[in-house]
């Protein structure tokens, strides 16, 4: 059996970035371009855009022994406990077939209450996938939805070769549940769960905190190439208290209109927030709740604001499914779907959101399942 050797990372084997950062280490994925992040300073955004959520290597090999060195960024906040480590999926034929970590690594260390962060420097890692099947076949590593990762160097002890794609391209705009918050791995993911339940491919603009009606997102998606379109607006804008309801119908109408610069007639699907108790009636802002020794969610806003136009994830719903159902009369390739049908009170019941704001494993699991339906409806009918 030969030894590995090394392969070069290129983009062509490379899934759902835009781009990758020539950086001191190796290369960063990206999920929005150099022009779109010159265009904020969040740092927010700068963190969750170079998460690579829904980022993978895909290539078609013989392999038996595949090597990954990387290094990874973690985030973790002052007095709370490091999060579990992020994993690497490994998947053949379309099957989970093994999951490994990296050990090393920066942390990124936020301290809520004084507004900073502070990057602790490690050492790269190595992951290793052994005892693959000695035969040709299709093999995708997912990379962690929640760490920063700069690829290396790739090895292999038969040659890599890229693999074309052949399904229906699904580009995906939302918030971190959307990026995957409290999701275990990267395959976990309510939009990885869909993509795999439709046969489709998947490109996740997911970007926690980030999903806010940046025209920036919407010229990055006007220029993707793809067969679906989804965006689902809501969460970030209420928690963020970024907006009234005067500015945000002609920001849904804004972004909505870029898109269709680039895809006349793909389909696009207007998806609304899932059910989240503490925002349903209650505005933002979101805060940070330590109180019980685990990081949580509380809103501070007050029900008494919506008359003063304050958004809370009723009024979203409201408003969108009024501005999908007017638009739709002119773009019959424009649909709706209310967030409740993904994760509704029942769900909760079911599966509580465990910080108040993100949903758990489980129900990401449901959600994806969910949406693989209306995925699958929507091409079947395009």
């Amino acid at each position: 059996m030969p030894e590995p050797s090394e392969v070069p990372i290129t983009m062509d084997l490379v899934r759902g970035a835009q781009e990758l950062e020539s950086t001191n280490h190796g290369l960063l994925p990206h999920r929005l371009p150099r022009w779109a992040r010159a265009q904020c300073a969040d740092p927010q955004l700068a963190m969750a855009e170079a998460q690579p959520a829904g980022c993978r290597l895909v290539f078609e090999t013989r392999s038996t022994e595949i090597e990954l060195d990387a290094l990874r960024t973690r985030p973790a906040y002052v007095g709370m406990p490091m999060r579990p480590d992020g994993l690497y999926d490994l998947v053949i034929d379309g099957d989970l077939a093994a999951q490994a970590s990296l050990t090393g690594g920066n942390v990124l260390m936020k301290d809520a209450a004084a507004g900073t962060e502070e990057l602790i420097a490690g050492p790269p890692g190595t992951i290793r996938f052994t005892g693959l099947p000695d035969r040709a076949k299709s093999v995708e590593i997912w990379l962690p939805h929640n760490e920063i990762t700069e690829l290396i160097t790739l090895r292999s002890d038969h040659p890599l070769e890229p693999r074309p794609i052949t399904r229906p391209v699904w580009l995906h705009h939302g918030s971190s549940i959307s990026h995957g918050s409290n999701a275990v791995h990267p395959t976990g993911t309510w939009p990885a769960v869909a993509a795999a339940g439709a046969g489709v491919e998947l490109i996740n603009l997911g970007v926690g905190g980030a999903a806010l009606l940046d025209p920036f997102t919407a010229r990055t998606m006007r220029d993707i190439p793809a067969d679906l379109i989804s965006v689902k607006i809501g969460i970030n804008i209420v928690n963020a208290d970024l907006m009234r309801l005067r500015a945000f119908g002609p920001a849904v109408h804004g972004f909505l209109d870029t898109i269709r610069d680039g895809h006349p007639v793909t389909p696009i699907v207007v998806v609304s927030a899932v059910h989240c108790p503490i925002h349903e009636d209650t505005p933002g802002p979101l805060a940070p709740d330590f109180s019980n020794g685990t990081l949580a969610f509380a809103a501070t806003g007050s029900p008494t604001e919506v008359s003063a136009g304050k958004l809370t994830l009723r009024v979203i719903r409201d408003e969108l499914a009024r501005i999908v159902s007017e638009r739709s009369n002119a773009d019959p390739n424009l649909r709706y779907v209310d967030g409740l049908d993904l994760y509704g009170p029942a769900d909760f019941a079911d599966f509580p959101l465990p910080d108040r704001l993100h949903p758990g494993p489980q129900a990401h699991v449901r959600m994806g399942q969910r949406f693989a339906g209306v995925i699958s409806e929507v091409i079947a009918a395009s």
